[in-house]
C-alpha cells in the first residue's frame, strides 16, 4: 500500500512540476514579470517535493505541496483576474485533501509513520483563501489588466486539469474503498494459516441455506495432532494444517471448505433440490465416497517439514442433512459421528 502511494505521489509531483514551468513561459509571454519570478520558487519548492517523497516524507510533503499549489493559484488569480481559471485548482485540492488523509490512515495501519492530515480544516482554508482571492477581483479587478486573447483557452484547459484530477482522485479513492472492503471481508471470513474459510463464515453461510436445501455436511479431525506439535513444534503443526488444507482444495472441488477450528475442518456440499426422491441418501453417499477418496490420499501421502516425513491420517464423521434438522443439529450430528470415530480407532469414515 505504502509504494503505491509513494510511486503516486512521485507521478503527481512531476505533472505539477511541469505545470508550473508552462505557466512560467505562460506569466513571461503575457508580460506578468511577478508571477514570472513567483514561478521559480514555486518550482523549487517541487523539486523539494521530490527529496521528501524518497524519504518517505509523505505528510510534509502533502502539508507543503498541496497549500502552496493553492497559494500560487489563488495569487496567479489575483493578477491576472479569474477569467483564466486559476481558481478552479481550489476546488481540485479539497478532495486531494481528503484522499491524502485516507491514505494516511491506512499507511498507519501498515506500521508506516505518517501523521494524518486533517483534511476538514485544511479545506475550510482552502475555501476561506478561494473566497478571499475571488472577492478581491471582484471588488478590485485583477492587479494585471491583460489582453484576454488567452484567457478562454486557459480556462477551458484548467478547467480539463481540474476535472481530470477530480475525476482520478474520485476513482482512486473507489478503488481503495473497494480494496478495503475485500480485505476485510477476507479478514473476517477467512483463516489466514490455511487460507480457508473461517467458522464465522461457515455458521453465516449455513444459516442462510433455504430450508429445502440438501447435501451432506462432513467433519473432519487430525488425528494425533497434540502429538505431532510435540514431537515436532508447531511449526510442522501449522505446516500440516496448510498441506492438508491445499489437499481439500485439490480433491474437494464443488465443496465449501472451512477450518473449523484447531485441528478440525468442515467440509460441506449442499443443493437446492428438495428432498423427493430420497436424493439426500445418494448425496451423503457420495459425500462419504469423497470423504473416503481423501482419507486414503492423506494417509497415503506424508507431509515433509524440514526434510522429515511426517505420516498423518485424518478421522471424519459425515451427516445428510435431514428433513427439519436445525443447522445446530446437522453440525452437532457431524460432531458426533466424528467422535464416534475417534473413539473407535480413528483414521476413518463414519457416517
Amino acid at each position: 500500500m505504502f509504494f503505491k502511494a509513494k510511486k503516486m505521489t512521485y507521478a503527481v509531483n512531476t505533472v505539477i512540476l511541469l505545470l508550473v514551468f508552462g505557466l512560467m513561459a505562460f506569466f513571461h509571454m503575457v508580460d506578468a514579470p511577478f508571477l514570472t519570478y513567483f514561478s521559480i520558487p514555486t518550482a523549487g519548492v517541487y523539486v523539494l517535493g521530490y527529496y521528501l517523497i524518497h524519504k518517505e516524507r509523505l505528510d510534509a510533503y502533502v502539508w507543503m505541496v498541496y497549500l502552496w499549489l493553492t497559494f500560487y493559484m489563488g495569487i496567479s488569480t489575483v493578477f491576472l483576474g479569474y477569467a483564466y481559471g486559476f481558481h478552479l485548482y481550489c476546488f481540485s485540492m479539497i478532495p486531494v485533501m481528503f484522499v491524502t488523509e485516507y491514505l494516511s490512515i491506512r499507511i498507519n495501519r501498515e506500521g508506516k509513520k505518517q501523521k494524518s492530515l486533517k483534511a476538514r480544516p485544511v479545506s475550510l482554508f482552502i475555501a476561506l483563501f478561494y473566497l478571499i482571492c475571488t472577492g478581491y477581483v471582484a471588488y478590485f479587478g485583477p492587479i494585471y489588466v491583460r489582453d484576454q486573447s488567452y484567457a478562454a483557452l486557459f480556462w477551458i484547459t484548467n478547467a480539463l486539469i481540474v476535472f481530470g484530477f477530480l475525476i482520478f482522485y474520485t476513482d482512486y479513492m473507489l478503488r481503495m474503498v473497494v480494496q478495503s472492503e475485500d480485505k476485510l471481508r477476507d479478514m473476517a471470513q477467512v483463516d489466514r494459516l490455511t487460507g480457508l474459510y473461517n467458522r464465522h463464515y461457515v455458521i453465516s453461510r449455513l444459516e442462510n441455506l433455504p430450508e429445502e436445501a440438501q447435501g451432506f455436511l462432513a467433519m473432519a479431525d487430525i488425528d494425533n495432532f497434540k502429538k505431532i506439535n510435540d514431537t515436532y513444534g508447531h511449526n510442522a503443526g501449522d505446516a500440516i494444517l496448510r498441506a492438508i488444507a491445499d489437499k481439500m482444495r485439490e480433491l474437494c472441488t464443488g465443496c465449501e471448505l472451512a477450518r473449523w477450528g484447531g485441528e478440525e475442518f468442515l467440509i460441506f456440499v449442499v443443493s437446492a433440490a428438495g428432498f423427493e426422491n430420497n436424493a439426500e441418501k445418494m448425496f451423503v453417499k457420495d459425500g462419504v465416497d469423497l470423504m473416503e477418496r481423501l482419507r486414503k490420499k492423506i494417509e497415503a501421502e506424508p507431509i515433509t517439514f524440514e526434510d522429515q516425513r511426517i505420516n498423518v491420517t485424518i478421522t471424519v464423521g459425515v451427516e445428510e442433512r435431514k428433513r427439519g434438522c436445525s443447522i445446530d443439529e446437522w453440525v452437532q450430528e457431524a460432531d458426533k459421528k466424528l467422535y464416534l470415530g475417534k473413539t473407535t480407532g480413528k483414521n476413518k469414515v463414519i457416517a
